[in-house]
């Protein structure tokens, strides 16, 4: 039904009709309105759940980890900043001329003043293959003030077993620097006797991995807990649709892996993907005893308990006073020392600790007792040893 507009006459019923329609409608509207309202603020008001987490951010599969390299050589073209004449850097320059077919007369012992012997680091990443580049660390052990400048000879990098896996040579570059006057005067800015050569090192060997060949795939957690390791087993099982996944203890889960490997791949990379959510950790609160840094963990919690906190502070003043004898005396004049101690002790002010006391409300209540971090730590320590305080104390 089309209503007439305004421009029309209506009659009186009609009229009042329309007005009580539009009036109820107004009524609906504004019902409405508030329920969505109060429906956005609850919405904007509601609790932030629990962060998810990527299991490859929070678990490590056993036997895909790297591996150190270290390896012992001589750098050489350094401008006068070398070993000197350190003897067992003489002596590997002459084994290393020798390998290539120059040998020094004997009697010969030459002043190595451009070059140091050095130790040869790096890291040998899981499922490296011969021909990739590893970044190297080089770091002098003998005299060597700088290395700035200096190439590296070609040096094995071996592992635990004894094994070569790679050689490293190339120049350095060192980030540090030095410098040196003749009366002995120096300055030194950052490690110039260290340094580092990017994609320095070639890989020869690679290192074999279980991940091909074992039985099952375990999956090793990097804070152990209980809780988070059956959720983690739970989880894979519900993504799987199968019960492949069982967890062996607080940070281990044994996975029944496929035969074949482009399988056990897509697998591993489906697990890695998969998103969780961890369990709270255990109560803790650490205190760093050199720095006097405290950091309570948010599930501490505060049996009941009541603290006062107060300092008293002793003042002790040394005043020197001299004695003189009368004008016609036949004394001497003497000094005599005249001491003032005091003592005064701030007003302590006690704060009560209901059961269950969260972080937030701990911190108001230390705040109030204006305690400073030294303070802090001593009262936790006391409410530790009173029992109250529900969290594992951890001094380092």
């Amino acid at each position: 039904m089309r209503y007439p507009t305004l421009r029309h006459p209506r009659p009186p019923m009609l009229a009042l009709h329309r007005l009580g329609w539009a009036l109820r409608r107004l009524v609906l509207l504004h019902r409405l309105s508030t329920l969505v309202l109060l429906g956005l603020g609850a919405l904007v008001f509601l609790p932030a759940p629990a962060r998810a987490e990527r299991l490859k951010d929070i678990a490590r599969w056993q036997g895909v980890r790297s591996n150190a390299l270290t390896g012992y050589g001589i750098v050489v073209g350094l401008s006068g900043t070398g070993d000197q004449n350190l003897q067992f850097t003489v002596q590997s320059l002459v084994s290393a001329t020798a390998r290539l077919g120059v040998t020094l007369p004997p009697g010969i012992n030459p002043q190595l003043k451009n070059a140091a012997a050095v130790m040869v680091t790096a890291e040998l990443p899981a499922f490296a293959r011969p021909g990739q580049r590893l970044d190297v660390t080089v770091s002098a052990i003998g005299q060597a003030k700088s290395l700035r400048g200096g190439t590296l000879l070609l040096a094995p990098l071996v592992g635990a077993d004894g094994e070569v896996y790679a050689l490293a040579q190339g120049n350095l570059a060192v980030g540090g620097f030095g410098a040196e006057g003749k009366d002995g005067s120096k300055i030194v800015v950052g490690t110039p006797s260290s340094g580092r050569i990017p994609g320095g090192a070639a890989v020869e060997r690679a290192v074999p991995s279980p991940f091909a060949t074992a039985e099952d795939l375990l999956l090793s957690l990097t804070d152990p807990d209980f809780t988070t390791a059956r959720m983690v087993a739970q989880a894979i099982n519900a993504m799987e649709g199968n019960a492949i996944a069982q967890a062996e203890d607080a940070a281990s889960i044994r996975i029944g892996a496929p035969r074949s490997l482009a399988n056990r791949i897509a697998l591993a990379g489906r697990i890695d993907s998969l998103e969780i959510t961890p369990a709270s950790p255990a109560a803790r609160v650490i205190i760093n005893a050199r720095t006097g840094t405290v950091v309570i963990g948010g599930d501490v919690r505060i049996m009941p308990a009541a603290v006062a906190h107060g300092s008293l502070t002793v003042r002790i003043t040394e005043n020197q006073q001299a004695s003189q004898p009368g004008a016609f005396g036949r004394g001497q004049t003497v000094v005599t020392q005249q001491s003032t101690v005091d003592a005064a002790e701030a007003p302590g002010r006690m704060a009560l600790f209901a059961p269950g006391v969260k972080l937030s409300e701990l911190v108001d209540a230390v705040n109030t007792l204006g305690a400073a971090p030294g303070d802090l730590v001593a009262i936790l320590e006391a409410l530790k040893a009173a029992g109250a305080l529900r969290a594992e104390l951890i001094v380092i």
